[in-house]
């Protein structure tokens, strides 16, 4: 039997968690579904990472509402892609907040990113019709801006390219944890369709620089203690590279991209077959990591016809 396309097959249900990573601040985790953050001031709330849809949106709404009635103000969208901005209609926060670079991609690549998640990810997608629209910040900056909830600082800063090339991270310094978005997973592949691979390790880097007590990642079990927090950081790292090298050797000798899919498989699988949307990331990661090796700076525009025709030709 032909395999499902990316996440065609997942149709089952996750189980929800809601871990306090600080004080009033919250992960919302669903076992390697995309993550949400909270953050809790002195008379507002800021939430990142607005999910797929409102119908998601609606359940990350419910675990807020079990720990606080303060009126939602802020929604901050750590990337451009459709499982992680869909859903901000539903918070009626006035404040919609992103780097200027990922606005320019909403611009750029939103829509198509749109129909290709939307054919990857059903399960995610279901009540779709909700969705009013392109989700579109009120306010951008470009590498660093503070937010006061009250007395609360919220410093939402880009350090670097990784997922893709306007990832932010949110850093809460009173509690000294940090929401990182898809830059930083755990026990979960990392989707690098549209990622920077020769710069994922700095950004890493640069997010170890903090210290952090806790990480609220993007998917996967919230990250709690620094050897929780090293541990999740290193296993990205390992999987980034483990992702690029072999693509790029495949790529340095003029092989095909099936070759350099081969190759990728035979490093990954026995290390990573085993975590969260492994086989859904691994065909996106490759072509990416073959197109990088290959000089390609701008990662492709994904669209639902390229997505097919990029499965028929690994499929062989």
């Amino acid at each position: 039997m032909a395999k499902a396309f990316a996440s065609q097959g997942d149709l089952g249900e996750k189980t929800i968690s809601f871990t306090e990573v600080g004080e009033g601040l919250w992960a919302f985790t669903a076992e390697g579904d995309p993550n949400s953050g909270v953050i809790i001031g002195d008379n507002s709330v800021m939430i990142v990472e607005a999910q797929a849809t409102p119908r998601l949106a609606g359940k990350v709404i419910e675990k807020v509402r079990e720990v606080t009635d303060k009126p939602i103000t802020h929604l901050a969208l750590t990337h451009y892609h459709a499982v992680r901005v869909l859903g901000a209609s539903a918070y009626g926060a006035d404040q919609v907040l992103m780097s200027e670079t990922t606005r320019a991609q909403v611009v750029e690549r939103g829509q198509e990113d749109w129909e290709s998640e939307f054919q990857r990810f059903p399960r995610l997608f279901e009540g779709h019709e909700s969705i009013p629209g392109l989700t579109w910040p009120t306010t951008t900056f470009k590498d660093r801006m503070s937010v006061y909830l009250g007395n609360r600082r919220v410093d939402l800063m880009h350090l670097g390219r990784a997922h893709t090339a306007g990832d932010i991270v949110i850093h809460v310094p009173d509690q000294n944890v940090m929401f990182t978005g898809d830059i930083v997973e755990y026990h979960s592949a990392c989707y690098c369709g549209d990622g920077h691979f020769n710069d994922w390790g700095g950004t890493l880097d640069n997010i170890a620089a903090f210290d952090v007590d806790a990480i609220a990642p993007g998917r996967g079990d919230a990250l709690l203690g620094k050897d929780m927090v090293e541990a999740a950081i290193e296993s990205t790292r390992g999987f980034v590279e483990s992702t690029y090298r072999p693509a790029a050797r495949v790529a340095a000798s003029g092989g095909t991209l099936k070759d350099a899919w081969d190759a990728v498989r035979d490093a990954c699988d026995p290390k990573f077959a085993d975590y969260a949307i492994y086989e859904h990331c691994l065909p996106f990661n490759v072509a990416r990591a073959y197109d990088e090796a290959r000089g390609i700076d701008t990662p492709r525009i994904w669209t639902a016809q390229r997505d097919l025709e990029m499965w028929e030709q690994l499929q062989g």
